[in-house]
């Protein structure tokens, strides 16, 4: 009854009431009509609560539960209630409780609501907060900034039981420990570096019983970290693989470094580090060792010792020094291989057994070929100071020189049983060539024994060769 105010004369103006018989496991019940919410239920004289009906078409009442043969519901629907548009100049009170029904609005001054899934709904609207709960000294208690959804609470926030979650982690820190955070000046911006790190809250409570001083924990002060950077932190689960890695190290790149004095973690220059880490000649690059030198063996692994831009390869031993290519399950050897590194021919040295000790000169003179055992050659000009030839052959000609002042010879030794007698065979000392031809048949070749005398066999041996 719109508009009314004091003792209602007749009921009906405000509600309308409808009761039915129900039958076995009925649920929908036809009214004739309602405003949605303004529907109070009663099933045999219970009044059920909303979550036991469902009143949303403005006609029907629908049970959650279907009610059994011959149970009487009473449903009561109330009209929509208008205090006119009057300002109330005095407190308006209850002696019951207040029921809101329905939500609220954006634009509200000042609403009071009630849903379902919300419960309670407040609304309001002002220049500096959109609610604000005051106590009984008229003293602001909590608010919220107009337009924000963000609370600010005036005193101590109390939890007095049960634990003090963030997020879905509860935070086990005594009230103790966490008020060595009292005096801290990281701005909430330098706190907000927390949000993401992904340490859990045991890991946090490595704090728990820290040592550390205000001024101490201070140093976080302006600390510009990621939550990623951070996270390197976490001690069970580093991310220090995540970081970028540097391929060369620049003149003003710094190394973080503990400073085992008690100074902390602190950043040095490449310089100072390298400075302190030997002695002043400690290099950055191994290109910048103009003298280097090996502390042990030289491991190839595998690799091999190269040059580039066709540079030749130079093995400098100092003063009276040789390159010495050692021997181990055999003898010193070096291999050459060809162009391709498909052949290879091996210079090696002779086995222990033949205790050789001595030096081999390679040949002077112009680009050459060295001959061997098993090689076919032609020597050319090649002079033998008194070789042994094992039935040599010539294919041509053998000529037999001994110099300016006499003439060249041959011998023929004796059986070596009967001594060392032999038979020289010595060219004229003659101005002019000669050719003395052999004879073709078996014989022997008569000699002279005097100027005037031939023996009488001799004479007949020459007779015989001359034919």
């Amino acid at each position: 009854m719109a508009g009314y105010i004091g003792t209602i004369p007749v009921p009906q103006a405000t509600e309308s009431r409808s009761v039915f018989t129900a039958t076995s496991n009925q649920t929908t019940f036809a009214t004739g009509g309602y405003t949605p919410n303004l529907v109070s239920v009663f099933l045999n004289g219970v009044h059920l609560a909303r979550a036991d009906f469902a009143a949303t078409n403005g006609t029907d009442v629908v049970l959650a539960v279907g009610a059994a043969a011959d149970d009487t519901v009473e449903i009561i629907a109330f009209n929509a209630f208008e205090a006119s548009s009057s300002v109330f100049t005095a407190d308006v009170g209850t002696s019951g409780t207040f029921l809101p029904e329905g939500d609220t609005a954006a634009g509200d001054d000042a609403a009071v609501g009630y849903t379902a899934a919300e419960g309670l709904i407040l609304t309001g609207q002002g220049s500096t907060s959109d609610v604000t709960i005051k106590n009984d000294a008229d003293a602001t208690v909590m608010s919220i900034a107009t337009g924000t959804t963000g609370a600010t609470f005036a005193g101590d926030v109390i939890v007095p039981d049960g634990d003090f979650i963030l997020g879905s982690t509860a935070v086990t820190s005594t009230a103790a420990e966490l008020n060595i955070l009292d005096g801290v000046t990281s701005t909430a911006a330098e706190l907000n570096i927390l949000d993401g790190v992904t340490a859990t809250a045991t890991e946090l409570n490595l704090i728990d019983g820290v040592t550390a001083t205000t001024a101490e924990l201070n140093i976080l002060d302006g600390v510009t970290s990621t939550a990623a950077e951070l996270n390197i932190l976490d001690v069970s689960n580093s991310t220090i693989g995540d970081l970028s890695e540097i391929s060369t190290a620049a003149n003003d790149d710094v190394i973080i470094a503990l400073d085992t004095s008690g100074g902390g973690i602190k950043k040095i220059t490449r310089s100072t580090f390298l400075a302190g880490s030997g002695s002043s000649s400690d290099i950055a690059n191994v290109v910048e060792d103009t003298t280097p030198q090996l502390g042990g063996n030289l491991d190839m692994n595998g690799k091999d010792i190269v040059t580039t831009s066709n540079a030749t390869l130079d093995l400098a031993p100092n003063g009276t020094g040789t390159v010495v290519v050692r021997g181990n399950t055999n003898s010193g050897a070096i291999t050459y291989n060809c162009e391709s590194n498909s052949h290879g021919q091996k210079i090696q040295a002779q086995p222990h057994s033949a205790s050789a000790t001595n030096t081999m000169l390679l040949p002077e003179g112009a680009n050459s070929t060295l001959v061997s055992r098993v090689s076919v050659d032609t020597l050319t000009n090649k002079t033998l100071t008194t070789p042994v030839l094992t039935t040599p052959i010539a294919n041509a000609g053998v000529q037999l020189k001994n110099g300016s002042t006499s003439a060249g010879f041959l011998e023929f030794f004796e059986d070596s049983d009967n001594g060392s007698n032999k038979v020289t065979l010595i060219g004229p000392a003659s101005t002019a060539d000669i050719t003395l031809t052999l004879p073709a048949t078996a014989g022997t070749v008569a000699t002279e024994e005097a100027a005037t005398t031939i023996a009488a066999d001799e004479a007949t041996a020459l007779a015989i060769a001359l034919g």
